[in-house]
């Protein structure tokens, strides 16, 4: 029989110490042989795959029943089959950690992560609600009002369902975090994507503590929950450790929290949960995932042990997630969920202009670069960007450049300046001050010495680093807006996993923009890990697979639920 398999294949798939029977069901079909039989099999997730020995072939059986050699029969009845491997159903939503995706009241173990500027838009938040995900608003760079219509519309949008808000360190503007944190508390945001920490903050730990109270059985409950998103391991330290003494005793200083709730804040990790974020877009420390996940695995349970934790904080992975394969490893290395970004922005949902996402379409995994970063620019803090078709990244590391050799605007050379005023701002540096004081009167109206625009004005550099920002802060905005004149300065946050992600999907329905939605990437994903992960079972039980089964190829969302049997 001709069955298109290598010809060392039947004679290399070792047969396990069982067999399979119809076992007297009517009804049961004989097994089917030949390659495409095989890789239908394996594909079918929500049925155990189940291959046998037919007349010197391969088969993939139905039904029936499986008896292994330790079972009550000893041997093979003569309608029975040899075994060759058996895997059983994995449904997507058995991907990932049971308790993580109890905690949150979700179906499935996926994060749409939170890009700035409402990238992670509105749209794309209810969208992973309703399918039974978290999405986080990208609330960072976005004015007070806009955040808090987002979480007004999202409350009214999803209701009891899972979503949440980003909340991103702000080290040169801490009074914006402490006020988004009240904004979260004042609208019932439960739970916050914490990104960007270098330290623990008073606002982050009080949006954490507040309201956390024993129940009547004696367990402490905690109603806010914090998803921090960590490349480093000593950051990680201090979110799976209980909230610092040192903030615990501001807090009570300011009447913040009780002396009972200080208390009970000693028994609770300050992070819910927490995302080893690898080579991801925007902040990033470049990590390998395949050595962070890890070791951040390793210190949760060094720490939960050690503080003694009755609910260890789960532990997911995040950055240069774009594919089945990606995804699966992720899966098999003890990611509780996976976070996606990159490919997020791409996608229809996204709160980008059109012009973005034709730009992101066509990167590869080589198009992207780091460049530095906005909101700690001062510090050298980098971010990862697109750099096809546009110059924002040598720009930026022209201003930082310029930023570390001068120490206020006056002392930049007539060269130099020239090309600033030119390429740049498109207006002499004097203007562009003036439209950065007026932009910081209207964000940050607190007039004192403390403020943007005091410390400006007694500090030269730093009236230097606020211009050298408003660039990088308009880049980004440009990039949203899809401002025409602007395309060469777009600021576009983005990781290796996009470009892998458009290789994958090359001429496939997905390859056009146009046909990227949210909860049709993340299906395809989690689908798709599960068929690779099978695949992978059905290997390590010594099998030898054709080319190209477990693979799996983009899908139609109608034919995904289908084919795991929703409707």
């Amino acid at each position: 029989m001709q069955t298109g398999l290598p010809n060392n294949f039947n004679n290399n798939n070792k047969i396990l110490s069982g067999w399979w029977t119809k076992a007297g069901k009517a009804g049961t079909p004989n097994p089917e042989p030949g390659t495409q039989a095989l890789k239908t099999a394996i594909m079918q997730v929500t049925r155990p795959v189940i291959f046998v020995h037919s007349e010197g072939d391969i088969a993939a059986a139905q039904g029936g029943t499986v008896f292994l050699r330790d079972s009550l029969i000893s041997e093979c009845p003569d309608d029975g089959y040899p075994l060759c491997a058996y895997t059983p159903r994995l449904h997507p939503e058995d991907l990932g950690d049971p308790l993580f995706k109890k905690t949150h009241g979700l179906r499935y173990a996926y994060i749409a992560g939170a890009m700035a500027n409402g990238i992670t838009s509105v749209n794309m938040v209810e969208a992973a609600g309703l399918a039974g995900m978290i999405g986080f608003f990208g609330a960072a760079g976005l004015p007070l009002n806009q955040v808090e219509a987002a979480a007004v519309s999202l409350k009214q949008r999803l209701k009891d369902r899972p979503f949440g808000f980003n909340l991103i360190h702000s080290p040169n503007d801490p009074q914006l975090e402490s006020a988004l944190t009240d904004l979260y508390l004042r609208h019932g945001i439960r739970l916050i994507s914490a990104s960007a920490y270098l330290d623990l903050t008073l606002p982050l730990v009080y949006f954490r503590l507040k309201g956390i109270h024993q129940d009547a059985r004696g367990n402490i409950v905690c109603p806010n929950k914090v998803i921090a998103k960590v490349s480093r391991v000593e950051v990680a330290a201090k979110f799976f450790s209980p909230a610092p003494d040192k903030l615990l005793a501001q807090l009570l200083d300011k009447k913040m929290i009780t002396p009972e709730q200080a208390e009970f804040a000693k028994f609770i990790p300050v992070a819910e949960d927490l995302t080893a974020e690898a080579d991801s877009g925007g902040h990033t420390d470049n990590r390998p995932a395949i050595s962070l996940l890890p070791s951040m695995i390793a210190l949760r349970d060094r720490l939960a042990a050690k503080y003694g934790y009755k609910k260890p904080p789960c532990v997911g992975l995040g950055g240069g997630i774009s594919t089945p394969e990606s995804a699966a490893a992720a899966f098999a290395m003890g990611a509780a969920y996976i976070l996606t970004g990159s490919v997020n922005q791409s996608c229809i949902e996204a709160g980008t202009s059109e012009t973005v996402r034709l730009m992101l379409a066509e990167a590869r995994q080589a198009d992207v670069t780091m460049a530095p970063a906005a909101d700690m620019f001062e510090l050298g803090v980098k971010v990862q960007v697109l750099k096809r078709g546009t110059m924002f990244p040598l720009r930026a590391a022209k201003l930082y450049e310029l930023y570390c050799r001068y120490d206020r605007l006056e002392a930049i050379s007539p060269d130099q300046r020239k090309i600033l005023e030119r390429d740049f701002f498109r207006c002499s540096l004097e203007e562009e001050w003036l439209n950065t004081r007026k932009f910081f009167a209207a964000n940050d109206p607190r007039q004192t010495n403390l403020s943007q625009i005091g410390r400006a004005e007694s500090d030269p550099r730093h009236k230097m680093a606020l211009v050298f920002r408003s660039y990088l802060g308009q880049s980004s905005r440009w990039a949203v807006r899809g401002e025409p004149s602007r395309k060469i300065d777009y600021q576009i946050w983005c990781g290796p996993s996009l470009g892998a992600f458009n290789e994958w999907v090359s001429e496939t329905f997905l390859e056009k923009p146009e046909n990227r939605k949210t909860v049709t990437v993340a299906m395809n994903l989690l689908v798709g890990a599960a068929v690779v992960t099978r695949a992978n079972w059905l290997r390590c039980q010594g099998m030898i697979l054709p080319t190209g089964a477990g693979t799996f190829s983009p899908t139609k969302l109608s034919e995904l639920y289908e084919l795991i049997g929703d409707k």
